[in-house]
């Protein structure tokens, strides 16, 4: 699993209902050209959801929304600890050697 992925699924995770791509962009500090790619895979393997917005008397483009499926949630709060744990290993300060 990426620190890209594990970024965009704490953003999906933290959320109560769903997002639209640009949020998970801002939340999670990554490039749409990260971000989209990380989503339409997420979507691929079933932890994501999305639907088209439906509210067509607002201007501009429509959004795209996304959630996580309940199958996703469970298995996205087990990545993200399990990625932590691995940062923190890798992160933590190594005991001093005597010599």
């Amino acid at each position: 699993m990426t620190a890209p992925t594990v970024d965009v699924l704490k953003v999906l995770v933290g959320t109560a209902e769903p997002v639209w791509g640009l949020r998970v962009i801002a939340e999670s500090g990554r490039s749409p050209g990260t971000v989209y790619p990380v989503l339409e895979r997420l979507e691929v393997v079933g932890w994501v959801a999305s639907q088209w917005e439906v509210d067509e008397s607002r201007p501009g483009p429509r959004r795209r929304y996304y959630e996580l499926t309940a199958d996703g949630a469970l298995s996205a709060a087990r990545t993200i600890a399990a990625f932590d744990a691995r940062r923190a290993v890798h992160t933590a300060p190594r005991p001093a050697v005597a010599r």
